[in-house]
């Protein structure tokens, strides 16, 4: 361990050993192959600079530096480029959709916006590949200063540098609430001892102080080690050495900038407006720093008093001692200076090179309307977008917007401006916008537009009546001006009516089906979500029969052509309906491979989720846990509500009911707190097929009597079947009877092999004799021809049972047997152990299901066997799992050791399923 106390810079860090401990165990681990991440959090001048600064000293490794700054949050990337900027020269290392995200987003390419995440997994290459020759220490400073495009791929890539030789340490103001730095490991800094701050107070004093004046100065500054020493610098020897100068209380904390701007009183003017611009132009370019102070008649050489002072540092660049330094300068400057300041930037920055940095400092130089300066920043937001920077997009447009005197051009600004606040994930800033345009000077068509955003915006609040009320609202104004966006809204009402499900009024799914229906005939040539949407709201308004041709031409259309992820988890919820077990697996695959080729994150969790329960309907419960933690994974990666739908089904279809119990509490909660209804008849959905499985049939018809009378579009297959077992085995015919004759009227117009065999299944539990028995077998025979293990497994269960009731004990022994194995090797613990007692009670001893031999391997890997099985790369594994090709190679090495093979050759003979 370093001695900090011998360290140059010792005074800062006294007081810090343990905090200082908990930085060199990181950066040591990544030494060693083990990377990781730290958010060091506290207060402004609390040290955390310098704990950053000591571990950055480490020998032996590359140094790589970025911070955020105040004045450029809304600038996207710009710390990210800050950091990145020394490996430009490695970009043609990474794989090509790596290398052209990257070179997108810094403006080194023209190209399509790519995702975030897409330029996450880059970043997370490029480290890997630099890191691979020497270890590296990635420093971040004022992270609650980071543009949120930086954030957020930063955030992504501290998640997955496990195996990496990097270390990546933030350091935030406490508090903070960056979701993107969520989960990261924490050290909370504090302020100082009364011990420590006496030794370091006493460290900085070289002359006779007063006993009273030291107290005082120990109490303002309440343990924070930069006040301690600007106070010790700031406060005249005569009040030191007696207190008879007096105070005038300006050094009492908050906030610090005081003691900097007091200092900063006493320079030089010219001093001051170099200090201003180098404020203003956070890159710390030397060279284009002197270009600018040059044009306001400043050299390089006014630094010194500020050197002197001890407020800046200058080398290849000029750093301020401290970021409170930095905005200590721009709050002390008059707005006029401050546009002097940026108008000198704007003129000294090469409009080829850095065109829209140039552009903002113009902006921020015009005190009023100029519509030239407003055209400029409006390009560079067109650029923004197709960087994917939405955050600069909403920044360049808002200022844009603000120096545009024409109504009509500013309120087409402003609203563009809010649109991508909203999709940049800020909402409220999204209504501070919308707040700020005159309602009475909008057209029809902006006017259209202000409604959709509050739509949208009130329901990313919350998913209500109202915000749905609100959708439907703004659908029929867009409707006359723009048809085709106006189906889009209409799509978005429906899904969000679907969500609230019963938080809704009971008319309000018709009412929103008939308003789409009826309105707005499809456009031509029609869209896949036109076609979805004309077939969701016949089959709400006139029933699945009438529905269904509808809704297979939208099913095909998602399959046949590349519409986007968007809506083809509602194209997966429609196949369900139709029993088309086939056509949702391969739109849930078709889901989940355009979201990782193009990093679409925020529409993984749900594809991930629609294939995970293709996987429990196939009987592939390991499968579907993989792919449920990697939407867990992902999901609090991108700051999204977890996923328990898929989950809880999982469990319940385990027969895990201390899991399904906690979920299901879990989920009701959720979904009251959001206004989820349909989370509460998932919930329902899984307690029934627990209970079902544990043979306590009057708790499964309780559990999803409520979601059977629902009757909710995306559930029409699941909960059925479980109703009418439920019902038959509770002795409830009745109940069983009304419930099979709606079952009966869906599957007939789908001509589907799962469909046909849980009808055929149902039927058998309500029939006798020779009937029940034909019905069993057809059953199991369609249920074979389909991907529904499953319910075929089960279908063989109920048969059993009946046989034995029958006293068909051989026949019953057989059923039973096939059923257990089946039902053991996929891991349905609950309808096993049913089946089991069936067997003893025949005198049977159940046999042992097949031996899991990947059940030692965590979800992860599991995923990477699958890959890797089918020939993959570590390269070509690592980018569908948005990983370092170093981690999948260190999966592998633990897969190997826990299966006892050697090679990947030897991973294509275990008993796979089918990656998504």
């Amino acid at each position: 361990m370093i001695n900090l106390l011998s360290r140059p810079d010792s005074a800062a860090l006294v007081g810090r050993q343990k905090e200082y401990e908990r930085l060199a165990t990181l950066v040591e681990a990544a030494r060693g192959g083990c990377g990781g991440a730290l958010v060091v959090r506290g207060e402004p001048g609390i040290g955390k600079s310098a704990l950053l600064e000591a571990a950055s000293a480490t020998p032996g490794f590359e140094v790589l530096r970025c911070a955020g700054v105040e004045f450029e949050m809304e600038l996207a990337f710009g710390a990210l480029h800050q950091l990145c900027a020394p490996l430009m020269d490695r970009l043609g290392r990474l794989p090509r959709p790596q290398q052209d995200a990257l070179s997108t987003i810094f403006g080194l390419r023209e190209g399509e916006a790519p995702n975030r995440f897409l330029v996450g997994l880059a970043v997370l290459t490029l480290l890997s590949e630099v890191a691979g020759r020497r270890p590296l220490i990635c420093v971040v400073d004022d992270a609650h200063w980071l543009d949120h495009a930086s954030a957020q791929v930063l955030g992504f890539v501290a998640h997955r540098i496990g195996s990496e030789p990097v270390a990546l340490i933030f350091a935030c103001r406490e508090p903070d609430d960056r979701q993107e730095l969520a989960r990261l490991p924490e050290v909370l800094i504090g302020g100082l001892g009364q011990a420590d701050a006496r030794a370091l107070l006493a460290s900085q004093l070289h002359a006779a102080v007063d006993e009273g004046v030291h107290e005082r100065v120990i109490a303002e500054a309440r343990g924070n080690p930069l006040a301690l020493l600007e106070l010790s610098h700031s406060t005249g020897s005569a009040e030191l050495s007696g207190g008879f100068a007096g105070s005038d209380g300006h050094y009492v904390l908050p906030p610090i900038e005081r003691s900097f701007q007091r200092r900063l009183k006493d320079l030089p003017r010219q001093t001051f407006l170099l200090l201003l611009v180098a404020a203003v132009e956070p890159v710390g370019d030397l060279a284009l720093l002197c270009r600018a102070a040059g044009l306001l008649g400043v050299g390089i050489e006014a630094a010194a008093p500020a050197q002197a002072a001890g407020l800046v540092d200058i080398g290849v660049a000029l750093r301020f001692r401290h970021p409170l330094v930095r905005s200590a300068i721009y709050r002390a400057a008059s707005p006029q200076d401050r546009r002097s300041a940026h108008e000198a930037l704007a003129e000294a920055t090469d409009p080829s090179a850095d065109p829209d940095r140039r552009a903002w400092h113009r902006g921020q130089a015009t005190a009023g309307p100029d519509a030239e300066v407003a055209d400029e920043l409006e390009r560079c937001a067109d650029r923004a977008a197709k960087r994917g920077g939405l955050a600069s997009v909403a920044a360049f447009l808002q200022n844009a917007a603000f120096l545009t005197a024409e109504t009509s051009p500013r309120n087409r600004r402003a609203l563009a401006a809010a649109q991508a606040k909203l999709d940049a994930g800020e909402p409220e800033e999204a209504l501070r916008l919308l707040v700020s345009v005159k309602t009475a000077t909008l057209d029809q068509a902006q006017r259209a537009a202000a409604e959709t955003l509050r739509a949208r915006i009130a329901f990313s609040a919350k998913r209500d009546d109202d915000a749905v009320a609100m959708l439907l609202r703004a659908a029929a104004l867009t409707a006359p001006v723009d048809a085709r966006s106006a189906r889009e809204i209409f799509l978005e009402a429906l899904a969000a009516v679907l969500f609230a499900g019963r938080f809704g009024p009971a008319p309000r799914l018709a009412d929103t089906a008939e308003a789409a229906r009826t309105v707005l005939p499809a456009p031509l040539p029609a869209r896949p979500l036109d076609l979805l949407l004309d077939g969701l709201t016949t089959e709400v308004t006139r029933g699945l029969p009438v529905a269904a041709p509808l809704l297979r031409d939208a099913i095909g259309a998602y399959r046949g052509r590349e519409p986007g992820c968007g809506w083809m988890w509602l194209a997966c919820s429609a196949a369900m309906d139709l029993w088309d077990d086939e056509a949702w697996r391969v739109l849930a695959d078709r889901q989940v491979d355009i979201a990782r080729r193009d990093g679409a994150l925020a529409f993984l969790p749900v594809g991930l989720s629609y294939r995970a329960l293709a996987h429990i309907h196939a009987g592939q419960f390991s499968a579907a846990a993989a792919l449920i933690d990697e939407a867990y994974c992902v999901a609090a990666d991108i700051g999204t509500p977890a996923l328990v739908y898929v989950d809880i089904t999982l469990a319940a279809w385990r027969g895990d009911g201390e899991r399904t119990s906690a979920l299901a509490e879990a989920g009701v909660r959720d979904a009251t707190g959001r206004f989820e209804g349909r989370l509460l008849t998932a919930v329902e959905y899984a307690q029934a097929v627990l209970f079902n499985g544990l043979g306590r049939y009057d708790a499964a018809l309780r559990a999803c009597r409520h979601a059977w009378e629902l009757d909710e579009l995306g559930f029409q297959a699941w909960i059925p079947a479980e109703f009418i077992e439920a019902a038959a085995r509770a002795g409830r015919r009745d109940l069983a009877a009304r419930a099979l004759a709606r079952l009966r009227e869906r599957t007939g117009v789908t001509d589907t092999d799962w469909g046909a065999g849980v009808e055929l299944r149902s039927r058998a539990l309500l029939a006798t004799g020779r009937q029940a028995e034909s019905l069993y077998r057809s059953a199991i025979n369609r249920l074979s021809q389909c991907e529904a293990l499953g319910h075929l497994a089960r279908a063989r269960l109920l048969y059993g049972e009946w046989l034995r009731r029958e006293g068909r004990r051989r026949e019953a022994r057989e059923h039973l047997h096939a059923a257990h194995e089946m039902l053991s090797t996929m891991g349905a613990a609950a309808f096993a152990e049913r089946t089991a007692r069936e067997l003893r009670a025949l005198g049977e001893r159940p046999r042992a299901g097949a031996t899991d031999t990947l059940g030692s391997l965590t979800p992860q890997e599991l995923q990477i066997v699958q890959l890797v099985a089918t020939g993959a790369t570590s390269k070509e594994v690592a980018a569908k799992l948005f990983l370092s090709p170093r981690t999948v190679d260190a999966h592998l090495r633990s897969i190997f050791r826990k299966l006892s093979i050697t090679s990947r050759r030897q991973l294509r003979d275990l008993p796979l399923q089918k990656p998504a």
